[in-house]
């Protein structure tokens, strides 16, 4: 079968449940796992702007989607002429069902079943009963967070940290005054490139709070992502609770 994949962390899973290059056909210019074999799989744009000449170019069995990564009239237009699966995941469990979905369609479930229990098991690992109250920013100029409804934010929550924004929803804008409740205030490496200069600039708000940069695609790249991620959340649980 051959696939095109319009999401980066698919991309990722679908190699890690055994696909080959043989098989992912297409992938867009934000799919960067895994580093050694997404380099020969041709790229038809991004999430957002896909090159839909070229996909059709392509011919694929199959295209995999993501209602919030891609362009709803672009998917569309695929839909016209491909078979096109559109996942939506928000929370662990969607995420289990994904993997299990992948599995099935493309008859790896055993190699989808493992994943799901090692992320289960991973999450068991890193879970933490302080209740840290904690604010996640995504974006600058605005500043953007996490509400309720979106896979970051289940992530902060299996973990035990409460976010200061979860009675928002989806991604919405703040000023930084808005994070005076937050105990830990976490940067995410993506899609705004946070660094450390921009610690500096909320210490001179907040010049007592625990300011720190984490790894975007721990917390936001759903699929197999969380199952190699034990290590990580360990070390930046253990950075924390050391900070206390």
């Amino acid at each position: 079968m051959k696939v095109i994949s319009l999401v980066p962390s698919i991309t990722e899973a679908l190699f890690d449940l055994g696909l080959t290059e043989n098989e992912i056909i297409g992938r867009t210019k934000f799919c960067i796992h895994p580093k050694e074999k997404i380099k020969h799989v041709e790229i038809i744009g991004g999430t957002k702007n896909l090159n839909i000449e070229k996909i059709k170019s392509l011919n694929p069995d199959l295209i995999i989607a993501n209602k919030e990564e891609n362009v709803k009239e672009q998917v569309q237009a695929l839909m016209e002429e491909f078979k096109v699966v559109v996942t939506h995941v928000e929370s662990v469990e969607d995420n289990y069902y994904l993997l299990k979905s992948l599995g099935n369609i493309f008859k790896q479930e055993e190699k989808a079943k493992a994943y799901n229990v090692k992320i289960y098991e991973v999450l068991n690992q890193v879970k933490t009963d302080s209740k840290v109250k904690i604010a996640y920013l995504i974006w600058k100029n605005p500043y953007m967070t996490v509400g309720s409804d979106t896979f970051i934010h289940h992530i902060l929550t299996e973990m035990g940290f409460e976010n200061i924004f979860k009675n928002r929803t989806r991604y919405p804008e703040i000023t930084a005054e808005d994070l005076v409740g937050a105990e830990i205030i976490v940067l995410s490496s993506e899609p705004f490139p946070f660094k450390e200069k921009h610690i500096e600039d909320l210490k001179v708000l907040y010049p007592e709070k625990k300011i720190m940069i984490v790894d975007g695609e721990a917390f936001s790249w759903y699929g197999t992502r969380l199952a190699k991620c034990e290590g990580y959340f360990k070390e930046l649980l253990s950075g924390i609770h050391s900070l206390k």
